[in-house]
């Protein structure tokens, strides 16, 4: 591989940027680095990694660029002064933000004369050599091809195909998973230790439960693909145990939003069945939002 395959710079060094960069090092790739808080790159340089002043410098240094920024808009802030200097670049953009701004940051680039990628960073916090750990790719085929080898020490790949936001609906689909995940943990482990129980007692039970979700991730799956699992009886069942969760929460002084929230969704779905004279599904439910919504 030339030397120039073996070098890249990182722009952008928050956490995750941060983690980029070691991991680059570790494996033996010329790092160079540009924030716009420049103190956060000295412990990059101290690991080996070229810290330059400008955002020109960071373009100038190699084909390809990592963005690992806020958001999209971020990028045009960034690189916007230096567009000139993006020519015959590669930018890897691995910030977060929607599909059609994705999208958009996609053309701005190309209109600018360089090629680009998008990605989707799904690690276990920033730790991007956990097992767990993977990068979602969009974007043309051959700019990836030419060089996922570069690209490898981030964490494994998984190119999605050409669409430019492609690489975001899965990765925003995922976090549409994690998000609620998170807070309904955080409402179960306060119910339990308000109610004056260990949470350390509790944590085994919750990961042993979680062995069940794939299960149930693969059979919903399918309910889906053909208009979602829909049984008036079951989401009756469903609203009457949001209620319970809700009771058990509020008796103890826990904030019990996100259940009564869960909760509306089983009402209106069993409201909506009762109005069409047929089961109507949450999935239907939430798919069919009007377009000007």
């Amino acid at each position: 591989m030339s030397e120039l395959r073996r070098s890249v710079t990182v722009i952008g060094l928050g956490p995750m940027g941060r983690a980029m960069v070691r991991a680059f090092l570790k494996d033996g790739v010329e790092v160079t680095v540009w924030n716009r808080s420049p103190g956060k790159a000295d412990d990059m340089v101290e690991l080996g990694a070229r810290k330059v002043d400008t955002v020109a410098e960071a373009l100038d240094a190699n084909e390809v660029i990592i963005l690992s920024l806020t958001h999209y808009a971020a990028m045009y802030d960034v690189l916007g002064p230096a567009a000139d200097h993006l020519r015959g670049k590669v930018i890897a953009n691995l910030s977060s933000d929607s599909p059609e701004k994705a999208r958009e940051g996609a053309a701005w680039v190309r209109e600018r004369g360089a090629e680009f990628l998008s990605g989707g960073v799904m690690s276990a916090g920033n730790n991007i050599e956990h097992p767990a750990s993977y990068i979602f790719y969009s974007g043309p085929r051959e700019v990836f091809d030419a060089h996922a080898e570069l690209l490898r020490p981030l964490s494994p790949q998984e190119y999605l195909g050409a669409d430019d936001g492609l690489a975001q609906v899965f990765y925003q689909g995922l976090l549409t998973i994690f998000h609620p995940w998170l807070l309904a943990f955080d409402q179960a482990t306060a119910m339990i230790a308000r109610s004056g129980h260990d949470i350390a007692q509790f944590v085994p039970f919750a990961v042993r439960s979680n062995a069940a979700f794939p299960y149930f991730m693969e059979q919903f799956s399918v309910e889906n693909q053909n208009g979602g699992w829909a049984d008036v009886a079951g989401l009756k069942m469903m609203d009457a145990g949001a209620q319970h969760i809700i009771d058990a929460s509020e008796e103890v002084g826990v904030d019990a939003t996100l259940s009564h929230t869960a909760q509306a969704f089983w009402r209106k779905a069993v409201a909506a069945s009762a109005d069409a004279g047929t089961a109507v599904s949450t999935y239907e439910l939430m798919s069919a939002v009007p377009a000007d919504a």
